[in-house]
């Protein structure tokens, strides 16, 4: 009878002892619980950018990571360059405003074709000739899993006559570097290795 009694006492001293061990343990998660919700908290409370409109009401903008808008912004600085760059009218000044412009969003290579083409006559022809050129880009496809980015454009060009309106296919390969962001360059990309792929009459209309 002493001896279950004293067994008694020992599991009563074990289980004594199990409480505040579980009871620690206890308090160690709560604590640890608390500290990984206020530093989330914290983290996202980071993200949002308090503005104030106009000295009045505040209203709430959310930041977002750089590189999530990247190949938007990649392909948004292709186009622009096209556009620029094939884009014309019968006005040697605005063709060279037009080209200042896109060089500045391209290297040497750009420069290289456009001085080609110049050293062909083929600005003088569309300033004699009173040629209007245009164009509406199709796709611009980008590979971002490699650097620098590989960009494959698809684009149609108009030329327009008094005559006649000619549609020509137009494919061009470019490969994209980061850059500092500028005024004359807001996407901070710069396009390296220009060249044109295709470029040839799909049809002509008579007007």
């Amino acid at each position: 009878m002493e001896f279950k009694i004293l067994r008694n006492i020992e599991n009563s001293f074990k289980q004594i002892r199990l409480f505040p061990f579980v009871f620690t343990l206890l308090c160690f998660g709560v604590v640890a619980l608390v500290v990984y919700q206020s530093y989330h908290f914290a983290e996202e409370q980071r993200k949002k950018i308090y503005v104030l409109d106009n000295g009045k009401s505040l209203m709430v903008a959310l930041s977002q990571d750089m590189s999530i808008n990247r190949p938007v912004e990649a392909r948004e600085h292709v186009r622009r360059f096209h556009e620029l760059f094939f884009t014309m009218s019968p006005d040697k000044n605005a063709i060279e405003s037009n080209m200042k412009r896109a060089f500045n969003l391209a290297d040497q290579s750009a420069f290289n074709y456009y001085k080609d083409l110049s050293e062909k006559g083929y600005y003088n022809r569309i300033i004699s000739g009173n040629v209007q050129q245009r164009i509406e880009i199709d796709s611009v496809v980008a590979n971002f899993n490699s650097y620098p980015y590989e960009v494959k454009t698809f684009a149609r060009q108009f030329i327009i006559r008094s005559s006649n309106l000619t549609k020509r296919s137009l494919i061009t390969h470019c490969e994209l570097v980061n850059s500092v962001r500028s005024d004359s360059n807001p996407q901070g990309f710069i396009i390296e290795k220009f060249n044109v792929v295709e470029n040839k009459d799909v049809e002509t209309v008579d007007r």
